[in-house]
């Protein structure tokens, strides 16, 4: 109405049908994504030409389990549900997702179309291509996402799965950085890569260390973009933290190379601030350093007569873990289990096995000194040459149990994961949630409390602290490194990320004789939310870590990124004012429904 108010004359009202509609469009319709159904949504036409641009590479996906549901004895449904539990297998499959859904949150959803990435020119396409057509983006690499944030019905999916290349520097400075930067070794990876192919190149191969995520099937540029936290993260700091440079495509669709010399706010938001949310990343550029002697681990599992034994045990252990364990030497992680039990499964870097086994004596000598009440199972502590820790070739060679590996006849001799981290493989979770619980609870005054919390949490569902995820303790050049991040400044001074999770086997939509049991997921989901509350007891204010955490936190931007929120929200403003970049609960998400396709402040 102010519109035909402000026109005047016969000129002006033969228009004002015209600008009527345009102005309801930009309204309206140019805040809400098109669909499939739409009179909007691309033409074929228009969709053969995009894929005459990326040379055939556009491709129409298939639900992972679609032949299932169809035709479940058929040999196509046989052979995907014998794979289910390669996560390789699931990286390679366009519709396939490492976590196969989260009750009440999310269930795996091929896209309409998938631009399978061979190149950063591809990429370019494809994100040009979504913003001139308003379309749904969605960005997968390794599709490790427990939040299901490269997972979405009725998108455009940029799937850089065929971009894996790797290359190593002897001296790598950024671009730009001539005279800035000082030459150091480094190695860059094509966002596809997972981490097993990039520790195979950098440490099997050439003998040095580069800081990645501990599970060997994550994708590189998704692990980086979040934070990124490996077993020896407490010596190395994350991995976003050893970013040098990277190349990513933001919403106008230029391919941009960013470091600290170029483009220095959108280097920095990468570090941390979430994959999906800023650009479709396709190169990274990481630091390495020189490697360890040794890598080791600690394998145990003590099992308490009696809870207020149970109880002694966790505080002995909290006390021992401050004493002894507290610094660059030690990752991974305790599980304080409600049946009274605390599992160990430690990794240690730079001890030999005898080093090792002298850390651990005073606290073993203790529990043989009350063997009445504390029953120690079978313990395992051994190191081995730092540059064997990933063989696999040597470790099929050897036969070893420790990782399972890719028996299809295709697969990279190279291509292999921890056998414990089967469980994860296409898990539906129930629960899940984290915080980051701070080195101030070591004290000696204050590890009383602590161990009352773990020992409360457990009551309802089993902890898991994982120290490899607290920097308290890393040296300083790491703590200095990773202050430079986008992650929550938290990290930096917590000992631990305590973990609380619940699940069950897979449950993808088509698998044969899957029976949902949706009382036992909504019980599970409320201990999760009970044991995290007896840890927010002692810790108020914990942030929490964005690849692992609630789906449901209310709190998601304070609890993911804490004082860097408003920063990282101004250059999502500056690189991607129209949100064209949109994953659930990532920066800047709030500005839209849940599911990506509506711009609420607008509509």
């Amino acid at each position: 109405m102010r519109r035909r108010q402000l026109l005047k004359g016969a000129l002006a009202l033969s228009m004002l049908p015209s600008l009527y509609a345009l102005s309801a469009r930009a309204g309206s319709d140019a805040f809400r994504r098109v669909r499939p159904g739409d009179p909007q949504w691309p033409s074929p036409g228009q969709w053969d030409a995009l894929a005459r641009q990326v040379d055939g590479h556009l491709i129409v996906p298939p639900p992972l389990l679609g032949e299932c549901e169809r035709s479940p004895e058929a040999a196509t449904c046989l052979d995907t549900l014998r794979h289910l539990h390669n996560p390789y297998f699931l990286g390679d499959q366009p519709s396939g997702t490492q976590v196969s859904g989260w009750f009440g949150a999310w269930t795996p959803a091929p896209s309409a179309y998938a631009l399978s990435c061979h190149s950063s020119s591809d990429v370019v396409a494809g994100v040009n291509f979504a913003r001139e057509h308003r379309l749904r983006l969605v960005v997968k690499g390794g599709g490790h996402s427990y939040q299901g944030t490269s997972n979405a019905a009725d998108s455009l999916l940029i799937w850089t799965r065929p971009m894996h290349g790797i290359a190593l520097h002897e001296r790598f400075v950024g671009a730009g950085c001539t005279g800035m930067m000082r030459p150091c070794p480094a190695v860059t990876v094509e966002a596809g890569a997972m981490w097993m192919d990039v520790y195979d190149a950098v440490t099997t191969q050439a003998n040095r260390y580069v800081q990645g995520g501990g599970c060997a099937t994550v994708g590189v540029a998704g692990l980086v973009q979040s934070g990124g936290f490996g077993s020896f993260s407490k010596r190395y700091g994350t991995a976003a933290g050893g970013l040098l440079e990277a190349e990513v495509v933001t919403a106008d669709g230029v391919l941009r190379t960013v470091n600290a010399c170029r483009d220095p706010e959108l280097f920095w938001a990468l570090k941390g601030g979430g994959g999906g949310s800023l650009g479709a990343v396709t190169r990274l550029t990481l630091r390495t350093h020189e490697l360890p002697a040794f890598f080791g681990s600690v394998e145990c599992t003590i099992k308490a007569a009696s809870d207020g034994a149970f109880r002694r045990l966790v505080e002995r252990f909290v006390s021992f873990y401050a004493e002894s364990l507290c610094n660059p030497n030690w990752g991974e992680s305790v599980l304080v289990r409600g049946d009274n039990s605390l599992k160990v499964s430690m990794v240690s870097q730079g001890l030999s096995s005898a080093e090792a086994t002298r850390v651990w004596q005073p606290f073993f000598d203790w529990l043989a000194g009350d063997a009445q009440e504390f029953a120690l199972g079978e313990e395992s502590i051994g190191s081995r040459p730092a540059r064997e820790w990933w063989d696999v070739r040597a470790r099929r060679q050897r036969g070893s149990t420790s990782v399972t590996f890719d028996q299809r006849p295709d697969a990279p001799p190279t291509h292999a994961w921890w056998s414990g981290d089967q469980e994860q493989v296409g898990a539906f979770l129930h629960g899940y949630d984290s915080l980051w619980l701070p080195a101030s609870l070591l004290r000696p005054p204050e590890r009383a409390r602590l161990a009352d919390a773990l020992v409360a949490g457990s009551r309802h569902a089993d902890v898991g602290l994982h120290f490899n995820k607290g920097l308290a303790g890393a040296p300083a050049e790491a703590i200095a490194a990773s202050r430079e991040t986008a992650t929550n400044p938290a990290v930096l001074s917590s000992f631990a990320l305590a973990i609380v999770a619940t699940g069950e086997a897979p449950r993808y939509p088509g698998l044969p004789g899957l029976g949902p049991n949706d009382e036992r997921a909504r019980h599970n989901a409320q201990a999760v939310e009970q044991a995290t509350r007896e840890l927010r007891a002692v810790a108020p204010a914990a942030g929490s870590y964005v690849s692992e955490s609630d789906f449901f936190n209310r709190a998601w931007q304070r609890a993911f990124w804490g004082s860097h929120y408003a920063r990282l929200l101004a250059v999502k403003k500056r690189y991607d004012p129209e949100g064209l970049f949109f994953v659930h609960h990532g920066v800047g998400s709030e500005d839209w429904s849940a599911d990506g396709f509506v711009r609420e402040a607008e509509a």
